[in-house]
């Protein structure tokens, strides 16, 4: 009978030793993984919060989304740039109305890879997060443009290190291309009166809205709101060219920053054109021109499987290059044609494949000329039935805005980096406080002191890799609790914009 009690209680007291045992193990548990994580967060990862706009559109801070009341394309302002004017629309150069803004949208949130430098060198082109030298209690962000030992120079706004232009990673050129014409986003009122100069409403802030490409004497094409076709069986090439009314369409301006001011910027000729072109006979071309301090370079691609580098100066056309396109093409079906002149190089993608031609090498190259002010002229031409979608144009980044002159690393100012020194810029190099206008020798301890326009090696922080959180969505508040319920705060993952940070890398645009 005493055997049969005294079993409950026996049980009892082994599971409350157990759960205790439980209990304690969790903690355990708790307090390791605490640990690991404050390690992992001191050596390996770490969350940053972008707080400016310096390095936009590759990284946003606090920031306002737009859709341009015209032509619909979506853009961003910083948030400090908005209160001092009205922003415009890099694509067809809409100033917004007062009564577009919404609320602002926090800085982009990235992972941050700390202590890769200590096993591995920086690379040119990473986005890198370091301490700033004039101030180590704020950390900042911009990207790695010149190595201990270089000598760096940013002349007429591209990078050159001894001497030799320094061409960008193709990830992270994509990132730096700047639109000035999306075909994809036109005025809707455009599709009705194509040929019509387009007005928004009563608004005389703005100037109307031309289409841009139009017809060079002789030519036939039929240009349509979202399809330009060609249906002249001859071999006579027809031309259409990009005629803009804006002066500022090719000036290093930046849709993210103030727009006043834009006609104070350089203008950059830097190009990249793309669309969809379908041939239907193998007697017919495609191809566009670029031009660039007065020479028009030109790719063309021949239907029947070859390509064509040229260069006209002064009416004078010499054939730069002829690759082979290896198996051919065939008709009737749309292939991306993309043409860029960028870092003193061309580079024509057909569909999949690349071919480029390094004017570095051409002796004749004007590497620049100050006193050309005029923009660029941009023609597509082609042979034979032919049909082009998805038009769209844009430039690079530009280095150095003649309306605040850098202190270092010009053309007159070449600036030579020493042992365990580096050289950042802001990819919103307009706006931008970095090593070109540093005024003041970084900071150190006991007194030590860094050289003016430096970043040193121990300020060297980490590499940004990822965006992990940026333009998060807010839950809708249910109508019948919006008078005691407060708005949610954002907290929908925008998985659209959760991105690789790119940055070196030896696979060249």
């Amino acid at each position: 009978m005493e055997e049969q009690q005294s079993q409950p209680y026996e049980s009892f007291a082994h599971r409350h030793h157990h759960s205790a045992e439980n209990v304690v193990t969790l903690l355990e548990w708790l307090l390791v993984a605490f640990i690991l994580a404050l390690v992992f967060q001191g050596f390996a990862v770490q969350a940053f919060q972008i707080p400016t706009g310096s390095m936009a559109e590759t990284l946003r801070g606090a920031h306002h989304q737009f859709r341009c009341f015209r032509c619909g394309y979506a853009f961003d302002t910083g948030k400090d740039s908005y209160t001092l004017d009205r922003p415009q629309c890099p694509n067809c150069n809409y100033f917004q109305p007062p009564h577009a803004i919404g609320s602002p949208k926090n800085g982009d949130r990235i992972f941050v890879l700390k202590c890769i430098y200590a096993f591995f060198e920086p690379k040119h082109w990473d986005v890198v997060v370091f301490k700033n030298p004039t101030n180590p209690r704020d950390n900042f962000i911009k990207r790695l443009v010149a190595l201990p030992g270089e000598t760096i120079q940013l002349i007429n706004g591209d990078l050159f290190i001894d001497g030799k232009i320094m061409r960008k990673p193709l990830n992270v050129q994509k990132e730096l291309w700047m639109p000035i014409f999306v075909q994809d986003f036109q005025p809707l009122d455009a599709c009705d009166n194509f040929d019509e100069p387009i007005r928004h409403g009563q608004d005389t802030h703005n100037t109307v809205w031309m289409r841009p490409f139009k017809n060079e004497n002789g030519s036939e094409w039929d240009l349509q709101p979202t399809r330009y076709s060609l249906d002249d069986v001859s071999d006579k090439q027809h031309f259409i060219s990009f005629q803009t009314d804006n002066p500022n369409e090719f000036r290093a301006s930046y849709a993210y920053n103030n727009s006043s001011g834009y006609g104070y910027r350089p203008v950059c000729s830097d190009l990249m054109i793309t669309f969809f072109a379908k041939g239907q006979s193998p007697d017919g071309c495609i191809g566009a021109s670029l031009e660039k301090y007065g020479v028009i370079y030109s790719a063309q691609v021949n239907f029947a499987g070859s390509l064509l580098f040229t260069k006209t100066v002064d009416g004078v056309a010499t054939e730069l290059g002829r690759p082979t396109l290896t198996g051919g093409i065939k008709p009737g079906i749309f292939e991306k044609f993309e043409f860029a002149n960028v870092d003193q190089q061309l580079v024509l993608r057909w569909g999949q494949k690349r071919f480029s031609y390094d004017l570095s090498k051409d002796i004749s190259f004007r590497t620049q000329d100050a006193s050309d002010e005029s923009p660029p002229t941009i023609k597509i031409f082609a042979s034979g039935p032919t049909e082009i979608r998805h038009i769209a144009l844009y430039r690079d980044i530009f280095y150095v805005g003649k309306e605040e002159p850098a202190l270092r690393a010009t053309v007159d100012k070449p600036f030579t980096l020493d042992v365990d020194q580096f050289f950042v810029c802001g990819d919103n190099c307009n706006n931008s406080s970095d090593a070109r206008l540093w005024s003041v020798e970084g900071i150190g301890n006991n007194g030590k002191t860094y050289r003016t326009g430096t970043v040193p090696r121990e300020y060297m922080m980490g590499k940004a890799v990822l965006v992990y959180w940026s333009q998060a969505f807010r839950p809708p508040t249910p109508k019948w609790a919006s008078k005691w319920v407060p708005k949610f705060p954002p907290m929908i993952p925008n998985l659209s914009n959760i991105k690789v940070i790119y940055g070196g890398s030896e696979q060249l645009y």
